[in-house]
């Protein structure tokens, strides 16, 4: 995936929350330059591809690590993008789970899932 074919979706929910995103030559989509939020395009192939980056990078972000602003700004992408309403501390939970892209066989579990946070279930009964 490149700058050209970036879903329009996506284009318009990262215009109407950060309006200072883009593509650099690296082909990486910096989402807020200022706390670098970022990821890499170029081993996305299709939407589904999309929507484990958007997982696996964006979670951190919208719970913790950066200013509460961002944070909401951050998590409205990600829910918007994904067609979810996820609260920060289900967010939180994901990322505990996904983020960083720790586990893509369960990521790709978890879109096929619809998003269902009880595939979580039994991780949390073994801690």
């Amino acid at each position: 995936m490149n700058i050209t074919n970036i879903p329009k979706e996506l284009v318009s929910i990262l215009n109407n929350n950060s309006p200072k995103w883009f593509v650099n030559h690296n082909n990486e989509i910096i989402i807020e330059p200022k706390d670098n939020i970022y990821f890499r395009l170029e081993d996305i192939n299709n939407e589904f591809d999309l929507k484990c980056k958007v997982i696996a990078w964006l979670s951190r972000p919208s719970h913790k690590g950066i200013s509460n602003y961002w944070q909401k700004r951050i998590r409205n992408i990600f829910n918007e993008y994904l067609g979810t309403n996820f609260s920060k501390y289900e967010i939180e939970l994901i990322y505990c789970h996904l983020g960083n892209d720790c586990n893509r066989e369960k990521t790709i579990e978890f879109v096929n899932s619809n998003y269902d946070l009880n595939i979580f279930n039994e991780e949390i009964k073994e801690r």
